[in-house]
């Protein structure tokens, strides 16, 4: 799944991009409020990380831009304050949670993967969709109990088709998850994707619907 972090300290920038392409998300980088607002008003982003203390517009301006516009991606706020009255106003802004500067990595990617699956009415890293089973802490998959070996990419999708339950997603829309926007355009690769998937875990696992895209069955 896609994310945006939204970040001026390159260090600090590279380290989040680091650990949540680690964990298997798609992460859009960007190191200034207007191209943050931008980012979040145009494409679609399961989740952002943003930084308070910005350049050119501050982190609360463009949360409540974001949501005056009605975005409604979960927004995991950083700030280097620690300041108890700010965290308040993050939250009234629109936050769904807050970490203070300095954090551990580990504890970033635990909120973010749980303020994901909480969006997406998961209430544990464990989610089961008809015969298919997904350990989202584990990267791990099963279906009808039985252990698949999947590549990233593969397990990516399933993970993308889970959190979006009863919904069919188009393949430029999982090449966009999956890749960023630059591949968008490469649904070939999609669709090879799809049967390389099919093959290791059952024709009936991943749906199809022609001009509407792929979804889970049982979801």
């Amino acid at each position: 799944m896609r994310v945006l972090v939204v970040e001026d300290d390159p260090v600090v920038g590279r380290d989040l991009y680091k650990a949540l392409s680690d964990v298997g998300f798609t992460v859009d980088l960007s190191t200034d409020g207007e191209d943050a607002w931008f980012q979040g008003e145009v494409e679609d982003y399961a989740l952002a990380v943003l930084d308070l203390g910005l350049p050119r517009l501050d982190g609360l301006s463009v949360l409540r831009k974001w949501r005056s516009a009605g975005r409604t991606f979960p927004v995991l706020i950083l700030s280097a304050r620690s300041d108890w009255t700010e965290k308040v106003e993050g939250i009234q802004s629109g936050a769904d949670d807050y970490l203070s500067k300095p954090f551990a990595m580990g504890e970033l990617v635990a909120r973010v993967r749980s303020l994901v699956r909480r969006a997406a009415g998961h209430a544990t890293s464990a989610i089961t969709i008809g015969r298919l089973a997904l350990d989202t802490a584990r990267m791990a998959a099963t279906v009808d109990g039985q252990p698949v070996r999947l590549s990233v990419l593969e397990y990516r999708l399933l993970d993308l088709l889970a959190h979006r339950p009863g919904q069919f997603v188009t393949a430029t829309e999982i090449a966009e998850h999956l890749h960023g926007t630059a591949h968008a355009g490469d649904t070939n690769g999609i669709e090879a994707l799809v049967l390389r998937l099919r093959r290791k875990v059952g024709a009936g696992i991943v749906e199809s619907q022609r001009n509407f895209g792929y979804t889970l069955a049982g979801a």
